[in-house]
């Protein structure tokens, strides 16, 4: 089952998942290692990621190793990208009515 990116960090635990393994490549033990949670929910959160292609395995020895997927961080981007502009927008009109708003005091 394919699941949607959005779905997918939803959840704060994931989210909190994709932050870790952004920095290194990381097991499942390692993992759940930073969460109050057991090592099989994890691996269901890690599940989750995979299906929707946010997180890679690689097979070292016997150890399974999660990666993050660059590219699939990017279609978040791209997606956010046009909020970021209406809010820049904004922002810059907000900055002109507050500079026409300071010369009027004077």
């Amino acid at each position: 089952m394919r699941r949607d990116i959005f779905q997918a960090i939803a959840d704060p635990t994931r989210r909190a998942i994709i932050a870790l393994i952004a920095v290194q490549a990381m097991t499942p033990n390692a993992i759940a290692e930073h969460f109050d949670t057991t090592r099989q929910a994890v691996s269901k959160h890690l599940k989750i990621l995979t299906e929707c292609e946010l997180v890679t395995q690689n097979h070292q020895g016997r150890e399974i190793y999660y990666f993050l997927e660059i590219d699939k961080m990017k279609e978040i981007d791209h997606w956010l990208e046009q909020f970021r502009k209406i809010w820049e927008s904004r922002f810059e009109q907000l900055d002109t009515l507050l500079a026409t708003l300071k010369s009027q005091q004077k």
